[in-house]
């Protein structure tokens, strides 16, 4: 089935590009275009796509308010969004993942990263690579408005904090599974269980987790 695509931006001349070239590829369906953020949750509710990417700066309401009201919705839980930024270290990202987004995209990135990123989401990864991902969530953690709280790590094994590491250096299963000598489907078991475990939308948000409870600290490589 093909990967269903809102692209949200104001600018028309890069909605419209973005939507050009998508549409140009196998497996992919540009299903809505929206102006502003309150189009872009209304389109989302209504159409339910896989991916929306949601520029960070818009008009009416913010990409970071879309954000937040369409990953409320428990209705669109399955509903990953991509925010779309000209600044890679822009604090309104940061704050936009922590909301429930999937990852982040600059507007200059090469095409074939476009295309790759809106697969990778649909197919449940996080958007983590390059790791400027991972720089920007170090940058930004001190800063978060809530930590949660230590007790929730204490739920996990050691292992599966083993594997929450291994998640928030942007390893896939795939990868977790070779570094720990598992199978991909051990590993996808164990982050499914520390999703499950700390009520996280998606890996994105374990990266936030393990940035913000001190599990992982700026810097550290496993």
């Amino acid at each position: 089935m093909s990967i269903r695509v809102i692209v949200a931006d104001d600018q028309s001349l890069v909605r419209a590009g973005f939507a050009a070239l998508l549409e140009a590829q196998d497996g992919i369906e540009v299903v809505g275009q929206a102006e502003d953020g309150a189009q872009a949750v209304a389109l989302t509710t209504e159409l339910a796509p896989d991916v929306v990417l949601m520029d960070i700066r818009m008009p009416v309401l913010d990409g970071l308010e879309a954000t937040r009201r369409i990953v409320a919705r428990p209705e669109l839980s399955a509903v990953r969004v991509v925010v779309l930024t000209t600044f890679e270290l822009d604090e309104y990202v940061f704050e936009a993942i922590r909301a429930g987004a999937a990852g982040f995209l600059v507007k200059h990135t090469e095409p074939a990263d476009l295309v790759r990123a809106v697969r990778v989401v649909a197919d449940g990864e996080a958007l983590l690579s390059p790791g400027v991902t991972r720089r920007l969530l170090a940058e930004f953690a001190t800063r978060a408005k809530e930590a949660p709280a230590p007790r929730l790590l204490a739920e996990l094994t050691d292992r599966e904090r083993e594997v929450m590491t291994l998640v928030a250096e942007g390893l896939t299963n795939a990868e977790i599974a070779e570094r720990l000598v598992l199978s991909p489907a051990t590993a996808r078991t164990h982050v499914s269980r520390i999703l499950l475990k700390l009520g996280a939308r998606d890996r994105t948000q374990l990266v936030v987790l393990a940035y913000e409870s001190g599990l992982v600290r700026p810097g550290w490589r496993g």
